[in-house]
């Protein structure tokens, strides 16, 4: 066999809403884009949502949104892909990476809430695989350590305290305690690249739930508009209206936007996403089932307090080295299946090096990474095709 790491599962449903918005005349961001943004607040149970070129772009506006800026810190997990933090780099506030909990892939409490300084202002999770936080505890945490909080322009003095800005990348759909990641934190940032659970081949959203007194969830919108289209103060749709040419460049801000030829497939994928989801879990079951019993120990998508959408199936082969496993993988290679590694930890990597992080003081993160494989899981796999992933790497490790 040969079985592919991550396919797309694009149907005729997304075909003709891009076939439409391509004979509508408009493909840029327009009324697609709009009704999907519509769709993915309801979605989340969230007041308002954006929608945006990338997850990355969702972050950074939403960073921009608090005036994040040089002399700020914002906290994550050093066990997360770059983009939760390059975004603290490209707003100028200081990266400040914390050590998951020991067997964990999620950041450790304690070194959490010691990291918070005065200059604190934002925080935020990263969502594993689409398992989501404990978002009460960072919640706690916040509450704990707002006496050190100094705002620093109008929305952070309203706010009061530090912002939650969940990376929920992978988590759309999850649910904490009956709620769905995207009402459980200030602001959630999604992404819906080509890979993910949810696409619209390269896109991304911001959406918030909690209300900060004074500033209503149109204004919020405003403010996110004018960062993600050069800060100008009508979009494409607005200014085709008779007589509504004239415009206003409001700040020297940045291109982020997305267009409705790709808003267009995620109206598609909205139609079927509760059978995807459902797909996903019915593979992890099979794959829970599997390796019960065996060496091969994998991330809970289903627990007391959450459900995930099944983005990534995590396992790890206790006891083994980085080299051990990167053995197990090259050997899935002759087998015809392809696998991969959710995360290299940030301070192994030379960017984050040259920053002055070390990943000798991050041991959890590491002991996590190097005897860690994420197996295929997307809803193209058959039922022949993961007892086969099955089989094989339980005949590898054996």
């Amino acid at each position: 066999m040969k079985i592919n790491f991550s396919k797309p599962d694009i149907s005729q449903e997304e075909i003709d809403e891009v076939i439409e918005a391509l004979k509508s005349g408009w493909i840029t961001t327009g009324p697609k884009t709009k009704e999907l943004e519509r769709q993915v607040a309801e979605y989340t149970n969230a007041n308002k949502a954006i929608c945006l070129n990338s997850a990355t772009a969702a972050m950074e506006v939403g960073l921009r949104l608090f005036g994040i800026k040089e002399g700020d810190e914002v906290i994550t997990s050093a066990y997360t892909y770059t983009a939760s933090a390059s975004v603290i780099h490209h707003v100028g506030a200081k990266i400040v990476l914390v050590d998951t909990e020991e067997d964990s892939y999620f950041m450790n409490p304690k070194k959490l809430e010691e990291a918070i300084t005065e200059n604190t202002k934002a925080i935020i999770p990263v969502d594993i695989a689409g398992v989501p936080c404990d978002y009460e505890k960072i919640y706690e945490i916040v509450e704990k350590k707002k006496s050190l909080f100094k705002a620093n322009n109008d929305i952070q003095e309203k706010l009061g305290r530090i912002l939650i800005l969940a990376d929920a990348a992978h988590a759309f759909g999850s649910t904490y305690k009956d709620k769905k990641v995207g009402e459980l934190t200030d602001m959630a940032s999604f992404s819906f690249h080509a890979v993910k659970n949810f696409t619209t081949a390269e896109g991304g959203a911001l959406v918030w739930k909690k209300n900060i007194d004074g500033i209503d969830d149109e204004e919020i919108y405003k403010r996110l508009q004018l960062l993600s289209l050069h800060g100008q103060n009508k979009d494409a749709l607005a200014k085709t209206k008779l007589g509504s040419w004239e415009y206003d460049i409001k700040g020297l801000y940045y291109k982020y936007n997305m267009p409705d030829i790709t808003a267009a497939i995620g109206l598609g994928q909205f139609k079927r996403y509760e059978g995807l989801l459902n797909r996903r879990h019915e593979i992890i079951k099979m794959y829970n089932e599997g390796f019960k019993d065996s060496k091969i120990e994998f991330l809970n998508h289903f627990g007391k307090d959450y459900v995930s959408n099944g983005h990534l199936y995590m396992t790890r082969v206790k006891g083994i080295d980085e080299s051990k496993r990167n053995e197990i993988i090259e050997e899935f290679g002759r087998r015809g299946i392809a696998v991969n590694v959710h995360y290299k930890p940030l301070p192994m990597h030379t960017a984050y090096k040259n920053l002055g992080f070390d990943i000798k003081n991050y041991p959890n993160a590491y002991n996590q990474y190097k005897n860690m494989i994420t197996l295929p899981l997307h809803t193209l796999l058959t039922d022949e095709e993961v007892e086969y992933i099955i089989e094989n790497y339980k005949d590898i490790v054996g």
